[in-house]
């Protein structure tokens, strides 16, 4: 869910709109419509399928990879396997659901970043790890990539000083992915 919040949210523009609205301004800018997009999916696990499942529902292409991919599940869910240059050169938006750890860690770095499209939207929900910050922040300072919705970083929580807080085209949660009702409740009858 938290994933689509995202990728909304920056389709549409949300948080420049939602600050223009308090100002006084009325549609600032231009959206994306989802129809027709390629999502490029890092991982098709537990969360990966779901996300893809949802995509298919805005009749999006949806394309993944992972280094441990089911081709199975790929044909079950009618999602294209593809290899990591490949998702990363097509995709307009690229949603990240792999497990942290030394396998994935800097997964995203500059080097993926300029093989994007300029219009395209990294989104992490997984690990903060998994995208080098340093990285992010040039790409998206320069327009390398359109933008990024993170809701998972490298130290948390986020110094108020991190220059990520400053990009104008980054949408950024403070890893709220799991804070629901539905979840607290579970956790802490489990205690």
């Amino acid at each position: 869910e938290l994933t689509w919040a995202l990728i909304l949210g920056l389709a549409r523009n949300f948080k420049t709109e939602i600050d223009n609205m308090f100002q006084g301004y009325w549609q600032t800018t231009l959206g994306l419509e989802l129809k027709g997009k390629i999502i490029g999916l890092i991982g098709l696990g537990k969360v990966g399928s779901q996300v893809a499942k949802i995509a298919q529902a805005f009749n999006m292409q949806v394309i993944a990879w992972s280094e441990n991919l089911d081709l199975d599940k790929c044909k079950e869910l009618n999602v294209l396997p593809s290899s990591k240059e490949d998702l990363i050169e097509n995709s307009d938006f690229i949603s990240i659901h792999v497990q942290g750890g030394d396998r994935y860690k800097d997964c995203f770095t500059l080097k993926e970043f300029d093989k994007m499209k300029k219009t395209a939207f990294l989104i992490n929900t997984s690990r903060g790890p998994i995208v080098n910050e340093d990285d992010l922040i040039i790409a998206l300072s320069t327009n390398l990539i359109a933008g990024a919705g993170i809701d998972v970083y490298n130290k948390e929580p986020l110094p108020a000083d991190h220059k990520l807080r400053f990009v104008q085209n980054a949408l950024l949660l403070p890893h709220i992915g799991y804070v629901t009702a539905e979840n607290y409740s579970m956790f802490y009858t489990q205690m």
